[in-house]
């Protein structure tokens, strides 16, 4: 059955169901004589460090000329812009629901500028773990030179770089082994690098140096769903629910939870009480994030499965206006098509 076959992942952390780039098409009427510049970089969550794809960046001159370009996130949060003149640049994030940042960018006296931005979601708390304003202040500058070393590291895409990172977020923890926040972000890379373990063990570490970093709890959640260790996913969910309650990731991948374990019931009967707590933490996520493309697909999924097919169908048609190529683009449309033809052909039957 096609529903059987959407295995969704999340959208914070580590491998949400999300776009390809989609960018506007970049000012070709440059002089041919000036050297080329170019504007690279990537947007990440401070919550739990997740690269922050199809995010919506805008170039606008310095001057406050205005808007110049636009392009979307790819999936690793990257975004660049090529082909600009020597000048001085704005690279600005608008993103409801999340706090507006921008960086200046200066372009006279290079050739290329690297920018590495935070999406802060609105009414963070000041205290809140695992965000960059939680890092301590007492960490030494030798540690925090090869944290930001790392964060550079980072901007890459080349697995070489990300490893890299690795390498100096590790001599960063050498040096101040309290560092909260180069274990999550270690963390975070060894996901990238699909080296589970590693990424479960600092992720625990991280746990057991601040005990309220709902962020690892969350992150730990992706690697136990990957794992298909469902307990665990939920216990640390759960917990890290209990710290912050308005993580629409943490509440996704507590859905992602649920909608499993009723997959795994033939009987629907049986898998009702699982199904309706899928509803709840999909719901909930959609409340705090309306543009989590994944949540709207597992959502329809669910409403498919429980008989609402025209709900069903109003959530995958949003899932395909927010990621009109996202991972499971084409199949969703198939699923579409497929359900508006059965209803079709059903509705001329009753006719005749």
């Amino acid at each position: 059955m096609f529903c059987s076959k959407l295995r969704l992942v999340s959208a914070v952390l580590f491998a949400l169901v999300l776009s390809h780039i989609v960018g506007v098409a970049q000012d070709q009427n440059s002089p041919s004589s000036v050297v080329s510049r170019d504007i690279h970089g990537q947007i990440r969550f401070s919550e739990g460090g997740a690269p922050a794809q199809n995010i919506l960046v805008r170039l606008e001159s310095y001057d406050g000329g205005g808007s110049l370009s636009e392009v979307f996130t790819d999936p690793s949060g990257k975004f660049r812009f090529s082909g600009l003149s020597p000048a001085q640049y704005i690279i600005r994030v608008h993103q409801s629901g999340f706090l507006d940042t921008q960086q200046h960018v200066d372009l006279q006296t290079s050739s290329n500028g690297y920018v590495m931005l935070q999406l802060v979601r609105e009414n963070t708390r000041s205290s809140s773990p695992g965000t960059a304003s939680s890092i301590n202040a007492n960490v030494p500058p030798a540690a925090q030179k090869e944290f930001d070393k790392g964060l550079s590291s980072l901007g890459s895409t080349s697995k070489e770089k990300t490893s890299e990172a690795a390498h100096h977020f590790e001599r960063a923890i050498a040096i101040y082994p309290s560092f909260v926040e180069a274990y999550l972000k270690l963390g975070t890379v060894y996901m990238d690098l699909e080296q589970w373990d590693k990424a479960e063990q600092v992720l625990l570490k991280t746990v057991e140096i601040d005990p309220r970093a709902a962020n690892a709890l969350f992150a730990l959640s992706e690697i136990y769903l990957r794992q298909d260790k469902s307990q665990d996913a939920e216990r640390v969910l759960l917990q890290g629910l209990q710290i912050e309650d308005r993580s629409y990731l943490g509440h996704l991948n507590l859905a992602r939870v649920y909608w499993e374990r009723s997959r795994q019931e033939k009987d629907i009967n049986k898998a009702r009480p699982a199904l309706e707590k899928t509803y709840e933490e999909v719901k909930r996520s959609l409340q705090l994030n309306p543009h989590l493309a994944a949540a709207h697909l597992l959502k329809g999924n669910l409403l498919l499965k429980v008989g609402r097919t025209n709900d069903a169908l109003t959530e995958f048609d949003e899932y395909l206006r927010l990621e009109p190529k996202g991972t499971f683009a084409v199949e969703t449309r198939a699923l579409v098509e497929r359900i508006k033809k059965s209803t079709s052909q059903s509705s001329s039957h009753k006719t005749n």
